[in-house]
């Protein structure tokens, strides 16, 4: 029985005979693309935050090379200097209050950080646990007397600190977490402590970045116990070391030791036995605990209070994502550049090789990765707004809570899909440049070690998606935030079919197609394959038919008597694919809307091609998929494939000013050997 799941993009996938009609007539004038113009397009409202970035970046290029040949604790105090100096600059506290040194500018870090992904990685990753992760924990969960007591000295980067979530017992199921913070009235302090099963290491923190050599401080999430009772997961303020750098009494700490990359950022293992820290080290937005231990909080429902503290960190996930996007065009630039300097074979010509960029093959390899690298960027630029206007108004403040959840959705989703887009998107490049590619000197091989665990940290990609499904399926409705898994599953499994179907829209387009041919082929002749509406349609189609297909499926097997975990279990493709095609469709549309909001230029043109090249590199990846569901004929299949083929000779004119628009810095692109000094 084939599934609904939808494939990642294999743009290099073609059938033989594709191409194989004649081109009647030769294609336009290639688009007179201003670079500058582009770039400041892509930069947007904070060009000048992009450009500050991107001048410190320069400044600090040389710890590209060291990160080779520094010994690992040296790296990783390099990192650190590297970090404190950016903090001087007021780069990485551009998302803080003023009153305490901030910039008071949510959107501006979001900015900073991600264009800090064109240069060293781990300097990245050692800024996000410092200020986005640590510091923002304590922002967000905190209230006044946290914030008083550490931002300034957090900002500036004199306080360093942690973020002790994860767990070697749970990983993703942060609900379940074994530390446990016990209050003892008597003291008036909470008692932490690391619960050891037979082996010792169940619930011990792990992956923590800062905690093996430079964190004072760990916000470290405990269940709550107090007056015999357990109120779930909450957040503490826990020192761990002492101005020294001494560990104090009670904490233990393990070096991760080396991993595949980013080891200028010291990841560590954290135990506690029996610390105790005053009460008011509860961070305390969501819930607090009187001096007698008498627990209260505004959110009555656990698993609501659970769902809304963990939405407060979603600046994470969207960070995470658009420095997944920003490292692809890193790969990206160096690839093309090394297609137009780098000759093979006499293809053409008996006198000269031709050039890399110039084989069909190449194109095909590079281009649809190039144009979902713009289409994800513009993506993004929507989740980065969303999370501006939301938290700009505070934790507390005058909030939509649906808007909210749609921005944790959506930033759930656009980082799964960003941060698999680098994956693929650097190896492909790195085959791209040959063996030149393989040579440390040349990027890559940082690029590749130093993104691979984007894919699960700030959430499991596909832990993302079941979030986005869950909201999907759900309509946004109250009962979301308080749906565990299997929660979802009854709550879906209690609605009938019709209404899934009735909160999508397929029941319009399944009128409007009703009278379609068995192959489909009215619905391909009506639309032209350059059509807009046509691509959108097509997405919205497959997005919302996986959405009713999942739904039958979970309440055909409740149904029929079987447990609701073991239902989930049987249709989890199904619902990764049906949130992974709503993603789609919202990358796409971001893409569209920049479109419709351009006066016409040149630059738009451009952007048209590369917005049609994604729009049909994406139906053709799921071609299979159209065609079981009479959406698409073999006629126009071949078709899509042969347009995307044009699509791409038509991108190569313009191919090296499409990567110079994303600005990155020389200095940081390196590969002499490929793209020249």
């Amino acid at each position: 029985m084939a599934t609904d799941a939808a494939s990642d993009i294999e743009t290099h996938t073609v059938p033989p005979d594709a191409d194989e009609t004649p081109i009647a007539e030769a294609p336009p004038p290639p688009p007179d693309v201003d670079v500058a113009e582009l770039t400041a397009l892509l930069d947007g409202r904070y060009a000048e935050v992009r450009d500050l970035v991107r001048r410190n970046l320069t400044t600090y290029a040389s710890i590209l090379e060291e990160a080779e040949t520094l010994p690992r604790d040296e790296y990783r105090d390099k990192v650190r200097d590297l970090v404190l100096e950016m903090a001087a600059t007021g780069q990485t506290g551009m998302g803080f209050p003023t009153e305490h040194g901030g910039g008071g500018d949510i959107g501006a870090s979001v900015a900073a950080f991600e264009t800090l992904a064109y240069g060293d990685l781990s300097v990245l990753v050692k800024t996000g646990v410092q200020f986005g992760l640590f510091g923002g924990a304590i922002l967000q969960l905190g209230t006044r007397r946290h914030h008083d007591a550490y931002l300034r000295d957090l900002v500036t980067g004199k306080l360093l600190g942690c973020f002790a979530m994860t767990e070697t017992g749970h990983g993703s199921n942060v609900q379940a977490l074994g530390t446990v913070a016990t209050y003892d009235a008597g003291a008036g302090e909470f008692v932490i402590t690391t619960p050891v099963d037979e082996l010792g290491e169940e619930s011990r923190k792990d992956y923590i970045g800062n905690a093996a050599r430079h964190a004072r401080l760990a916000v470290v999430f405990a269940q709550l116990d107090t007056q015999g009772e357990r109120h779930g997961v909450h957040a503490f303020v826990v020192p761990i070391r002492d101005e020294s750098g001494a560990v104090l009494p009670g904490v233990r700490v393990e070096d991760d030791g080396l991993k595949l990359g980013l080891n200028g950022v010291d990841n560590g293992r954290l135990w506690f036995d029996g610390v105790r820290v005053p009460r008011e080290a509860l961070l305390n937005q969501f819930a607090d605990v009187a001096e007698d231990g008498t627990y209260s909080s505004d959110i009555e429902n656990p698993n609501r209070r659970f769902f809304t503290m963990l939405g407060t960190l979603v600046q994470g996930r969207v960070c995470v994502g658009g420095a997944g996007i920003n490292a692809a065009k890193v790969a990206l630039a160096i690839a093309v550049r090394y297609g137009v300097r780098r000759r093979q074979f006499e293809a053409v010509s008996e006198d000269e090789e031709q050039l890399l960029l110039d084989y069909g093959m190449h194109q095909r390899r590079l281009f649809p990765l190039l144009a979902r690298t713009y289409a994800l960027h513009f993506a993004q630029e929507v989740v980065a707004a969303r999370l501006h206007e939301v938290f700009s108004r505070g934790p507390t403040g005058d909030v939509d809570e649906k808007g909210r959840r749609e921005l944790e959705s959506r930033a759930a989703g656009t980082k799964a899909l960003g941060t698999w887009h680098a994956t693929r998107t650097i190896q492909e490049c790195r085959e791209a440049c040959g063996g030149a590619g393989y040579l440390a000197v040349n990027r890559f091989a940082a690029l590749k070690a130093d993104t691979d665990v984007f894919t699960t940290f700030e959430g499991d990609n596909h832990v993302l998606l079941q979030l986005v499904a869950k909201g999907l399926l759900t309509d946004y409705a109250g009962e979301f935030e308080e749906m565990d898994q299997l929660g979802m599953v009854r709550f879906v499994a209690g609605m009938a079919v019709d209404t899934v179907v009735e909160r999508t829209s397929v029941h319009k387009l399944l009128e409007r197609i009703k009278d379609v041919l068995p192959g489909g082929e009215k619905w391909d002749d009506e639309a032209g394959i350059l059509d807009t509406n046509y691509h959108l349609a097509m997405l919205r189609f497959r997005e919302e038919h996986q959405l009713a297909g999942v739904a039958r499926r979970l309440k055909r097997g409740i149904d029929a008597g079987r447990h609701p975990g073991e239902v989930f279990s049987r249709v989890q493709d199904h619902v990764i694919a049906a949130a992974r095609s709503h993603v789609e469709r919202l990358v796409l549309e971001a893409f569209v809307d920049k479109l419709a909001a351009l006066p016409e230029s040149e630059n738009r043109r451009a952007l048209s091609l590369l917005c049609d090249l994604h729009a049909l590199s994406v139906i053709e990846a799921d071609r299979a998929w159209f065609m079981e569901h009479g959406r698409l004929t073999v006629v126009r299949s071949k078709a899509i494939s042969r347009e995307v083929n044009r699509l791409c000779r038509r991108v190569r004119p313009i191919a090296v000013e499409l990567v110079d628009a994303f600005g990155v810095p020389p200095s940081m692109l390196r590969s002499p050997d490929l793209v020249g000094s």
